[in-house]
């Protein structure tokens, strides 16, 4: 792709006569004309050279020393590192119809320093505005609850997708991560009584099972008291123990349940 955009034309006259009015220069102010000649480019910069407009062959040089032609010359640092940036929130009507604003975060880098001046005015503004859009088409095609579950799966979607579209830029997509899901007022407090009305009918299945254990429980404990009459006579005492324990105040006067049986009419217990 940098070989497309390099001129194969002969310069042509003027241009001769130009570099070598401007070498003439360089030589008739020696050293003087090496504070011009000589630039540097940090590590994590390159330098792409135009010579009389056209680029220069051999690619972006750098990093470190390079040699320009006063006059004739004309370069651009292109920066190679990490660079994030904040989508902003996109009002988008997901597939079911539910109005969403998504926000996102993309991690780019300049993979190639030629085809980033060349091919394109401004890599860095193209690729938001190409963000911005790629987000919107591709949370457009999904309901809201995969938007809310399948963040991953959107964030590779469009990786890839923007990864693809600004390759003949140079620039490489190395992340997307979905930051933020905003919904309607009233459509968080219609989930959130949905939810809630979740919880209770849980609590109450929850409470009902206790209750159908705990039945049980009283049943087989009644059986086991029903065969032996002295488990009873432990039980009542150690439930004594636990009243007096708690409520030092209170006199408790035990009446043996044998006496409670004689007390009872006969005819209530032929009933």
């Amino acid at each position: 792709m940098t070989d497309d955009m390099t001129s194969t034309d002969s310069p042509g006259l003027c241009a001769f006569i130009l570099t070598f009015i401007s070498y003439l220069l360089i030589v008739a102010t020696f050293p003087f004309s090496l504070c011009l000649c000589i630039k540097v480019v940090q590590e994590y910069e390159r330098a792409v050279i135009f010579r009389l407009g056209r680029l220069l062959k051999g690619g972006a040089k750098g990093p470190g020393i390079f040699f320009i032609v006063p006059c004739i010359d004309s370069y651009r640092k292109v920066d190679l590192r990490t660079v994030s940036f904040d989508v902003p929130p996109q009002e988008i009507l997901s597939l079911d119809s539910v109005p969403v604003s998504v926000e996102a975060v993309i991690y780019m880098r300049v993979r190639d320093a030629t085809a980033a001046e060349t091919n394109v005015e401004d890599y860095s503004h193209s690729t938001r505005l190409l963000a911005a859009t790629t987000l919107r088409n591709v949370l457009g095609t999904r309901n809201l609850a995969e938007i809310l579950s399948e963040r991953e799966s959107i964030s590779a979607t469009m990786q890839s997708s923007l990864d693809d579209a600004t390759d003949p830029w140079g620039v490489k997509v190395e992340r997307v991560e979905i930051k933020d899901v905003r919904l309607p007022v009233q459509l968080q407090r219609a989930m959130a009584a949905e939810a809630e009305a979740a919880r209770e009918a849980r609590a109450k299945v929850i409470a009902a099972e206790g209750e159908q254990r705990a039945s049980k429980a009283l049943k087989e404990a009644a059986e086991v008291i029903n065969e032996s009459p002295a488990a009873l006579q432990l039980r009542y005492l150690q439930t004594l123990n636990a009243i007096s324990a708690e409520n030092n105040s209170t006199i408790i006067f035990p009446l043996p349940i044998d006496i409670i049986k004689y007390l009872i009419p006969k005819n209530q217990e032929d009933d």
